[in-house]
């Protein structure tokens, strides 16, 4: 069979071979109707755009690399989610990069997007004990957005988590609520996020005339057996807690554990003492089947891809558009849990 190509489509929509690549570029301004017909024709004849020799003619790109360093980490999975999906629906392909340190993976992942002609990169964060980007991104020649869930230090663009909104946030929800004596569980000591977190949970005690106990955020290694041993110790040290932010998501399960233990329940009334109200900083699709539902301040993580890939689909526009760092807030979902 002969091969289809644009100047067939073109004779069949009865346009030019311009007003074709018009069309399949989604540039200059076409009528629906003729957009219409010539996707009409596309679709009849079984036209196939190569997008990558309309690239190399143009000297233009619809590739952006993706840098995602932990696939375990739920945050950056949700966003690579809603960003790929996002620049799809603006044209652009992602090519996947997962280098496994900062040394010469990172080095050899950036030559590939350089020689695979991306024309920008995106940079997922998951490193919650530094605030500064590894140097081959900080001398990176192509247009670069990164997404993390810190305040960087660099001056680049960037879309973050408000860390610190989403404690007070939280801790302002319980106080309202009539809870006084609160605690943080979980963290590791040195982690960036924890210590913002803990930044805006005493700044909402400090507001309400509250005092937090030093000893009311214990850290912990990040795993459910680490959490039920903390929050066990805690709620036997201090019985009048009735009320845990937690860090993680497997801080909030481990908990649940150390709550049972000691003889108390889950739950939001403040006034039955054995119930222990819970608030985590993450949706949690696993475990939002259990009982009680788990209350939360959303990580913003969907919010965070769409922000990225408008971002750079901007910076691709407009080369010397003015760094940008943008801040989302964390919104609560009150659940059954607090």
């Amino acid at each position: 069979m002969k091969k289809v190509s644009i100047t067939d489509v073109a004779k069949r929509a009865g346009v030019s071979v311009s007003t074709v690549s018009l069309v399949l570029r989604r540039k200059g301004k076409i009528s629906d109707a003729t957009i219409e017909k010539v996707q009409a024709v596309i679709n009849d004849i079984g036209y196939v755009h190569n997008v990558a020799a309309a690239n190399l003619r143009s000297n233009t790109s619809n590739l952006i690399g993706l840098i995602l360093r932990d696939f375990s980490d739920s945050f950056s999975i949700k966003v690579m989610a809603s960003l790929v999906q996002e620049l799809e629906k603006q044209g652009y392909m992602v090519f996947l990069g997962q280098p496994l340190n900062e040394d010469e993976h990172l080095e050899r992942c950036l030559l590939s997007f350089r020689q695979q002609g991306v024309a920008g990169v995106i940079y997922l964060s998951c490193d919650v004990r530094s605030s500064h980007l590894p140097a081959q991104l900080r001398d990176c020649s192509l247009p670069l957005v990164v997404v993390s869930q810190l305040k960087l230090e660099e001056e680049c663009n960037l879309v973050m988590r408000d860390n610190r909104q989403a404690a007070n946030l939280a801790a302002r929800y319980l106080i309202e609520r009539g809870h006084r004596q609160i605690a943080y569980i979980g963290g590791t000591e040195g982690d960036l996020i924890r210590q913002q977190r803990l930044a805006g949970f005493r700044s909402a005690m400090n507001q309400y005339g509250l005092v937090l106990r030093e000893d009311a955020t214990p850290a912990c290694s990040d795993d459910t057996r680490a959490a039920g041993i903390v929050t066990r110790q805690l709620l036997e040290k201090h019985n009048t807690l009735t009320a845990l932010l937690c860090h993680s998501p497997d801080a909030m399960i481990g908990s649940i554990a150390g709550i049972h233990y000691v003889g108390r329940t889950v739950g939001k009334d403040v006034f039955l003492t054995q119930q222990v109200a819970l608030i985590g900083f993450e949706d949690m699709l696993h475990v939002n089947l259990t009982s009680p539902s788990f209350t939360y301040v959303s990580s913003a993580s969907e919010e965070s891809g769409r922000q990225a890939a408008a971002l750079m689909i901007r910076k691709l526009q407009d080369p010397q558009l003015q760094t940008q760092r943008i801040t989302l807030s964390g919104q609560l979902i009150a659940r059954e849990s607090a």
